[in-house]
C-alpha cells in the first residue's frame, strides 16, 4: 500500500498553469485530493474536479473487492449520473482519497458511503499506476471474504450484486464492466482466489 508522506507545511495547488492552460478554472474551495509521486509522497493538492480532466495529474484511490464464501465477487454499477462510465460495472468500492486522509481512513469512509459496510477486516493486494485517456491514478487495492451484504448508496450506485467469475469473464470487452476493472481483476485474480 502507498504510503501518503504528507510534508508538515503548506503544498502548491495543482493544476499549475501552463501556455497551453494558462487560467486555472476550478472551484478552489470545494472538496480537494492529494497530488503524489509514485512513492506516495505528497507534493500538492488538487480539486476533484480537475483530476478527471485530462490534467493527469496522480492521485491517489482505493479500490475494494468484496468475496463472498461460495468465492462469488461483489460488483456495483456505476450510477447514471456518474461523468465517467455510467452504468457500467465495477470495483465494490472505488473511491478518491481527501487531502489530509491515510489509505485506510479512506477506504474505511468510502465503503461506509458506498456501501454501508463499517464493521469489516482488509487485505492489501497491491498498488499499481492506471492511466486512462482523462486522468492518472495511484491505485491501492484491497479485498475482504464474508458473506457481507451491502446496502448501496443509490447517489453512488446504481445497483450491486455478486457475480461469478465465469459471468465476469464472459462480459469481458462488451462494453458492460469499465476497462479499469477488467485489467485490475485480470491482475489480481489469483490474489482474489488465493482468499478463499
Amino acid at each position: 500500500m502507498a504510503t501518503l508522506l504528507y510534508p508538515p507545511g503548506p503544498v502548491p495547488t495543482f493544476p499549475l498553469p501552463t501556455a497551453e492552460r494558462p487560467a486555472v478554472n476550478y472551484d478552489m474551495n470545494g472538496e480537494m485530493v492529494p497530488v503524489v509521486r509514485p512513492d506516495g509522497e505528497v507534493i500538492g493538492r488538487a480539486p476533484r474536479a480537475c483530476v478527471h480532466d485530462r490534467t493527469f495529474i496522480l492521485h491517489p484511490v482505493v479500490h475494494l473487492h468484496i468475496i463472498n464464501r461460495r468465492g462469488e465477487i461483489y460488483l456495483q454499477k456505476r450510477a447514471l449520473t456518474k461523468k465517467l462510465l455510467p452504468g457500467r460495472w465495477d470495483t465494490a468500492v472505488g473511491g478518491h482519497i481527501d487531502y489530509g486522509e491515510s489509505v485506510p481512513e479512506a477506504l474505511f469512509r468510502e465503503t461506509a458511503e458506498e456501501l454501508g459496510l463499517y464493521d469489516f477486516n482488509p487485505v492489501f493486494i497491491c498498488d499499481y499506476i492506471y492511466e486512462s485517456a482523462v486522468e492518472r491514478e495511484l491505485v491501492n487495492v484491497f479485498a475482504i471474504v464474508g458473506d457481507f451484504v451491502p446496502s448501496p448508496d443509490e447517489a453512488e450506485v446504481s445497483e450491486g450484486r455478486y457475480w461469478t467469475v465465469k459471468e465476469i469473464e464472459e462480459s469481458f470487452e462488451k462494453s458492460i464492466l469499465t476497462p479499469n476493472f477488467e485489467r485490475e481483476f485480470t491482475m489480481i485474480r489469483k490474489d482474489l482466489e488465493a482468499l478463499l
